[in-house]
């Protein structure tokens, strides 16, 4: 396994040590991960991939604390990072070719606990790429309100749309069949929304 490794570092290190990009990305965290996954983008040719998957990382989301202050400095470093990096798609040629697309655990609760949110269900996501059908809600917006009829207690929203319908969509636009995809979101059934119109046909 160590071997596989060391091979695996130096045929990525060879592929990417050339790549020379002209966007100009963000300076923070999230940002260089994005920077490195352009890179990779752009040497696909010497990884003889049909397709590529990519997980970047951001933590600190967990705003049990200084809610008011972090969560906008975050906000701007990832809108930041993600501009950065559908810009170097569009210098590669690749922008309908690639998708971005955020995932997380849990959402937040509405309910303040004195200096933040603690944790809830519902939350927001998006994806952006020049294949996405972009602008737009998909889903219902909650009524941003304690009691509402989305608040499952404590400010904590009850999803409108499932995950399984974000997976199926992003499933199918990478070219999984129906059938795979019922094996591999096996819940997808007890939805309606099984797919979320996210990609032009």
């Amino acid at each position: 396994m160590a071997k596989r490794a060391i091979d695996a570092e130096a045929l990525v290190s060879a592929a990417i040590n050339p790549i020379s990009l002209r966007t100009t990305f963000a300076n923070n965290p999230v940002a260089a991960q994005l920077k490195m996954v352009a890179r990779m983008i752009a040497a696909r040719a010497a990884f003889s991939q049909r397709r590529q998957i990519f997980f970047v990382q951001s933590g600190g989301w967990d705003f049990h604390d200084n809610l008011n202050t972090d969560q906008a400095l975050r906000l701007k470093a990832l809108g930041d990072a993600l501009q950065s990096f559908y810009n170097a798609t569009v210098e590669l040629g690749v922008a309908n070719e690639v998708s971005t697309f955020t995932a997380s655990e849990f959402g937040r609760a509405l309910q303040s606990n004195g200096r933040g949110s603690d944790h809830g269900w519902g939350g927001h996501q998006f994806v952006i790429g020049g294949a996405v059908q972009g602008q737009r809600i998909v889903g219902q917006f909650p009524r941003v309100a304690l009691g509402g009829p989305e608040d499952a207690g404590q400010g904590r929203l009850i999803p409108s749309t499932p995950v399984d319908a974000l997976a199926a969509s992003l499933g199918r636009w990478m070219g999984v069949s129906n059938t795979d995809l019922s094996q591999a979101l096996p819940n997808l059934s007890r939805f309606s929304a099984a797919d979320l119109g996210l990609f032009a046909s």
